[in-house]
Parts: structure tokens; sequence; C-alpha cells
């Protein structure tokens, strides 16, 4: 089946990647973006007759209403995501990641569908064993964890609503992101050979961007048994410690070189393990492992080097 999709926040670093997948499906794709970053990430679907975007705010009722009214399906992308940047503008983070989701849920009708990341972020530390499930107790750190656990509760009403709760993304992205962790490690070790870590036994659970496209794709196809359901979203066999993640990497860089330093703590103290088993019921599977991923990254930053500053 055909739907005619909106994507908020398409130009992102998930939209970038599951927007030509949607119309490689063969879907219209309706783009809301503001473009805050001036990424340029979808300009090889300017082509396709079955995609067009809108530069606008996802706040702006005057600009959101006529948008929902002619789609059959919303995945709100549009967000400012993760703690620093939120903490860099609380405001904005508000009004963005929870204010315009309940504009946009006064907005829907009960017919159509929506697919929306949350974060397993909301999982904080976890039980006495770091375990997690969907029914687990949520314990939120951040403020961007905070919003969105909210959100999740309002969007739970709308009868044929998914969550998915995004594991910690990774892989190379037309809209590419450094800020997250093994992007982030992957970098420092192309480019700098050595980090240093603290709180180094802390886990979390990843998932790879094309993995995310493809679980919004699942979600559609399998919406009439999906619906009105939370799903975790990652790699059962990536439930790693930054030191592991780090080990991994030495696999492929061998030169790479990290230190545990007890002289600080993680900013970001979430620390937990996560089943994907409800999702896998489904009949859900990844086909991006976090090996796979970590030479991929490899690959993208011998073209990618953040220096716009320096002479090298």
């Amino acid at each position: 089946m055909r739907y005619n999709i909106l994507v908020t926040g398409g130009a992102g670093y998930l939209g970038s990647t599951l927007v030509p997948d949607l119309l490689a499906a063969g879907h219209k794709v309706v783009v809301l973006d503001n473009f805050m970053f001036k990424q340029a990430s979808l300009n090889h679907c300017c082509h396709h007759e079955n995609f067009s975007v809108v530069k606008g705010d996802i706040r702006s009722e005057k600009t959101m209403a006529p948008l929902i009214k002619d789609a059959d399906v919303i995945v709100p992308l549009a967000a400012l995501v993760g703690a620093p940047l939120c903490n860099l503008d609380p405001i904005g983070a508000k009004t963005i990641n929870h204010d315009a989701i309940t504009l946009m849920l006064r907005l829907v009708s009960k017919n159509q569908i929506l697919l929306m990341p949350t974060t397993n972020s909301a999982y904080g530390t976890g039980d006495e064993n770091n375990f997690c499930t969907e029914e687990s107790a949520l314990r939120p750190i951040s403020q961007y964890a905070i919003d969105k656990v909210a959100v999740e509760k309002e969007l739970m009403q709308h009868p044929n609503a998914v969550s998915f709760r995004l594991a910690t993304v990774f892989g190379m992205s037309p809209r590419m992101r450094l800020d997250l962790l093994v992007n982030d490690f992957v970098y420092r070790a192309v480019h700098d050979r050595f980090v240093v870590l603290f709180e180094s036994h802390f886990k979390r659970n990843y998932i790879h961007v094309r993995d995310v496209s493809r679980v919004f794709q699942h979600g559609l196809a399998n919406h009439d048994r999906m619906k009105g359901q939370i799903y975790n979203v990652g790699l059962s066999d990536a439930n790693v410690s930054k030191r592991e993640l780090c080990e991994r990497i030495g696999q492929q860089i061998p030169e790479f070189i990290f230190v545990e330093e007890q002289i600080a703590k993680d900013p970001d103290q979430r620390n937990y393990i996560v089943s994907n088993e409800k999702l896998e019921s489904t009949g859900y599977r990844t086909e991006f492992s976090l090996d796979r991923g970590i030479a991929e990254l490899i690959k993208g930053f011998v073209m990618l080097k953040n220096s716009i500053y320096g002479n090298v």
C-alpha cells in the first residue's frame, strides 16, 4: 500500500536516511524542516516526483494544519536532540520537543497513522540489574528524555500510534552527527587515535541509522498489529559498555588508545541493558551490526574532518 507521508525534521540525521527509503518504496513524502543547520541532505531527492519540501516551523499551527490534513501517515522527527543541545536552548527544546507534539496530536484525526521516535534514554539507570523492557519504570535524567517521556504518554492516547524507543543511533547519514557516542568515538579513533573514558563500565544499547529507517517501514507494513504499542529498538547483541565499544573499535584501528580516568564523572549517567525482544517478536530483524557500522564510519571519516578553523 502507498501512503502520503509527512516527515517533520526530514532533513535531519534520521530523516535524510528515511526519506529516500520511503520514496523508493513508492510513497509520496512531504518534508517539513526549518533547515537550521543549513543542511543539503535531501538534494538527491529533488528529482523525485513524489517528493516535496516545505521550509517552516513545526510550532506553527498555520504551517502544520494543512500538511497534517493531507497526510495518511505522520513521522514526527523534528526535535532538538540530546542533552547538550537542549541545555543550550531549553526554551526552544521545550517548545519543539513537547509543545509542538501536543499541537500535532490536537490536529491529527483518529484515522491517521503516527510513527514516532522516542528514546530509551528514559530508562536512566534501569532497575537494580540495569535491565530494561518496555514495562520498566522510566527514570529520565536529561530534559530531553523528560520531554520525550511526557509526549509518549500523550502519543499513546492516539489509537493509531506506535512509539519506537530508539537506542543510541550510529552510522553515516547525509546529515551527519558527530556527537552520538559510537560516531564520536570512531571519529576520535580515526583522527586523534585516542579517547579518555569516564565511568567506562556504563552500558547502553545501539542501533544503526539505516535500521531505524527500516523499523519505521516495518511499523507501517505491520501497523494493524503494532498500533497502540511501545517498542524498544536496538541491537540485541550490542548492549555494551564504553570500554567494550572502544575494544571493538580497536579491533579495526589497532593504533587506537583509550585511557580510563577517575578525575570526572560522565555528565550523561545512563547505564542500562535493554531488551528488544518485543520488537523482534513482530518479525523485525536488524541488518547492520555494530562492527559493520564501525567499518562504515571509518570509511566515512576518511572523507569527513571537522576542521573549519584548521590549516590541515
